[in-house]
């Protein structure tokens, strides 16, 4: 592992011991300074080297310390996309990598001893993040440090993984789990959801003002501008959420995109592909019940990039963190949304708890 290492001025002597010491753990270090500990030296600028290094790709973690340790993580965490956790036991080490997936480790030069850093260190190093409930909180915390940016910008990011709370849909999708629900039941209620869900992607859809003649009077009101809508489900588990969307846009355009899993490789297979002429003027809605491996949702997503699709969300019932893993970095700017993001796969590719084969259900073919 890289590991990007800097201190200002009190942290100088822990940070040359703990260099050493990460060293002999294996890790490759790169000494970012302060290079000595007489003069003085303001710490935000030395951790702007270390996180400057993580968010460039060049160090995969980093330490930072300071007197305290408190200034250098404020400094830290200014910058989108770090997560720098001051720790003072084995105890916060561990639970900062297990829960926070801090990607920083600040000490205290000044109120930690060097055998309780580099103990610390090690355990900090050696615990992985988890999944589960734990993924949902911190992509949380991701989703409002890119709501932060928009603010400051006046724009829209991209690439959020939006996980819907409401409890409409908590509990409709309750029931959609449960293997005893009927196909019947079971296709309803996957309308509903994907109704319910179309409220929450639609937040952001650009409006332009109208004139409205009521009964009354001439008054004020708003549009959806542009050329609106495209929803494209992926065949054919998708088209069991298209019906719920229509009903709430009725003049959204329709596109197909048919692509299959291999039982063997897990890999995606095409067959079909339509989608409508003038698909990069319209906000796509691409749609897949199962985020599993991710492998048909991100060659569903290249598909309608190369149709000349730019605005495209992806919107899921349920999600497992290896496929949205691989849509984020297939198609970083793409927006998710799902109703749950599950802890894992299984051997055979399933999510896990899931809801079984989503096709299977809706189609009462199995």
């Amino acid at each position: 592992m890289r590991v990007a290492i800097g201190s200002d001025h009190a942290g100088f002597a822990l940070k040359e011991d703990m260099k050493r010491f990460v060293q002999s753990l294996g890790h490759e270090v790169e000494d970012m300074g302060v290079f000595t500990g007489e003069q003085p030296a303001d710490y935000p600028d030395w951790s702007k080297k270390v996180t400057d290094s993580i968010i460039q790709g060049k160090s995969d973690r980093g330490i930072l310390i300071c007197g305290t340790g408190i200034g250098m993580s404020i400094a830290a965490n200014k910058v989108p996309g770090i997560y720098a956790a001051l720790c003072a036991s084995e105890e916060a080490a561990k639970l900062s990598r297990l829960h926070n997936d801090a990607n920083v480790l600040v000490l205290g030069g000044r109120t930690t001893g060097k055998d309780l850093a580099e103990s610390i260190a090690k355990v900090w190093f050696e615990t992985e993040a988890e999944g589960g409930r734990h993924l949902v909180r911190r992509q949380k915390v991701a989703d409002r440090e890119a709501e932060a940016l928009d603010i400051g910008r006046g724009g829209k990011s991209g690439g959020r993984v939006v996980v819907m709370s409401h409890p409409l849909i908590q509990h409709k999708l309750s029931i959609v789990r449960d293997k005893d629900t009927s196909v019947k039941d079971f296709r309803d209620l996957v309308q509903e959801i994907a109704g319910l869900m179309a409220y929450e992607i639609s937040r952001n859809l650009p409006l332009e003002e109208v004139e409205v003649e009521t009964p009354i009077c001439t008054t004020r009101g708003f549009s959806i501008s542009g050329k609106k809508l495209a929803v494209v489900p992926v065949l054919r588990a998708g088209l069991g959420m298209v019906e719920g969307i229509l009903r709430l846009v009725p003049n959204a355009k329709v596109g197909h995109i048919g692509l299959y899993r291999d039982p063997d490789s897990l890999q995606p297979v095409d067959y079909y592909c339509k989608l409508p002429n003038d698909i990069g003027e319209r906000d796509i809605f691409i749609l897949d019940p199962m985020l599993a491996t991710g492998g048909s949702a991100s060659a569903a997503i290249s598909h309608v990039k190369r149709a000349g699709g730019i605005r495209i969300s992806l919107v899921s019932l349920i999600a497992a963190p290896e496929g949205v893993s691989k849509v984020r970095a297939d198609h970083p700017e793409v927006d998710i949304f799902t109703a749950a993001l599950d802890s894992r796969l299984n051997d055979h590719g399933y999510i896990v708890p899931g809801l079984g084969d989503a096709g299977d259900r809706l189609f009462g073919t199995k």
